[in-house]
């Protein structure tokens, strides 16, 4: 008796432990990042903006590229990358359309963070935040269309990076030496030309050529 006892409870244990993993361990098939939601033209935000620039200029973005301070972008929490943004100052009502390149802002209820160009756009250098409305737009007339490439390394020096063109020029037929405005000036060698699974095709091939590399966006 004691025996048939045990064997049902030993039963109705393992029934219930069976139940609960299954509720816990159920997923769902192709689930979006919970950390990156899908957006539409015309969805609005409202909230607090604040910008950077130094000592993140020059660093790799979220996305891969390298944050470029005087250009037009700007990192958000959930918003996919290369969307594009209405960013208007409630203050002044200045506005300045920007690229989400990055993510951020961490810091309380802040909502957006701002190149220093776009800050400059709608100037809140001064204050360092504003309150800001947001608006999702489509990609503005006259934009160049993103194209993106390896960078394979960047020197103050030209003539270095013009000797690793050289070598490049080895494996892959487009090379350049782009040259990055600021104090001081940076020669980066950026190779290949196409869109971003062509750049990291491309990366993959350097990698095994025994060039260290990482996709970039760059302007033709």
């Amino acid at each position: 008796m004691m025996l048939r006892t045990l064997v049902i409870i030993g039963f109705a244990l393992m029934l219930a432990c069976s139940c609960s993993r299954n509720k816990t361990t159920k997923s769902v098939p192709n689930a979006p990042q919970p950390n990156v939601r899908a957006v539409k033209i015309g969805d609005m935000e409202r909230g607090i903006a604040s910008w950077y620039g130094d000592p993140y200029h020059g660093r790799r973005s979220a996305n891969g590229e390298v944050f470029d301070m005087n250009e037009k972008t700007a990192a958000h929490r959930t918003m996919p990358f290369g969307t594009w943004v209405r960013v208007e100052n409630e203050s002044n009502s200045k506005k300045v359309n920007v690229r989400i390149t990055d993510r951020g802002p961490f810091v309380g209820d802040r909502i957006i963070d701002l190149s220093r160009r776009a800050a400059e756009e709608i100037e809140m250098i001064g204050p360092g935040t504003t309150m800001v409305n947001l608006k999702v737009i489509d990609t503005p007339r006259g934009e160049v269309v993103e194209k993106y490439g390896v960078q394979l390394a960047a020197w103050e020096d030209r003539r270095k990076a013009e000797e690793l063109k050289k070598e490049i020029e080895r494996v892959v037929k487009r090379v350049r030496v782009v040259e990055k405005e600021g104090k001081p000036v940076v020669y980066r060698v950026i190779a290949g030309e196409g869109t971003r699974e062509e750049a990291e095709a491309l990366a993959r091939k350097l990698r095994d050529e025994g060039h260290r590399g990482f996709v970039t966006r760059h302007v033709p």
